[in-house]
């Protein structure tokens, strides 16, 4: 493995240098994504010259079994960028999840912030501020638990007649 990292060129050896566990830990998604592509599109030449070539040897040795021993720098170079693509899909994946968590509990506050907006008190209303005005102002009353599923019937209902009304005016008038 050493000797092949050794052969490498100067470009590859440090692309995949960047895929250290020191190196990734720390990087961002969009770092991430962008080591990614790069190390697909290196794993994918060195796939594409071992099948090539590979392909071409096969008249020559009778298969491609017989032609695979001539071509193993490709097919190892192939392995160690496949070795640092996954290392770096996993970080990639890591942070893809933490940037999901990190926007679902945004949003979630953000909803929670909108849906509890409650109606102002009678302090509030009167115009009253400061802490001893909220406590001498009445605590803010809840609907009942079934006032929601009434209003629910009550739109509902009112579709419907509106809807009844309208197909009665769209009927052909018959003579």
């Amino acid at each position: 493995m050493k000797a092949l990292l050794n052969s490498l060129t100067d470009a590859e050896l440090g692309l995949v240098r960047e895929t250290e566990r020191e190196q990734i830990v720390a990087a961002d998604e969009d770092t991430l994504v962008d080591l990614h592509l790069r190390i697909r599109r290196a794993r994918d030449k060195y796939v594409g010259l071992y099948r090539r070539q590979a392909s071409a040897r096969v008249s020559e040795y009778g298969g491609r079994g017989k032609a695979r021993p001539k071509n193993t720098r490709n097919a190892e170079k192939a392995e160690v960028f496949e070795d640092a693509l996954s290392r770096v899909s996993r970080q990639l994946a890591v942070a893809a999840r933490r940037s999901a968590q990190q926007l679902r509990s945004e949003r979630l506050a953000a909803a929670r912030e909108a849906r509890n907006m409650a109606p102002p008190t009678v302090a509030q209303r009167r115009g009253a501020t400061g802490p001893k005005a909220a406590k001498r102002a009445a605590p803010a009353k809840r609907a009942s638990p079934g006032a929601g599923q009434a209003a629910r019937k009550r739109q509902a209902a009112s579709a419907a007649a509106g809807a009844r009304r309208q197909a009665r005016r769209d009927r052909p008038a018959s003579a």
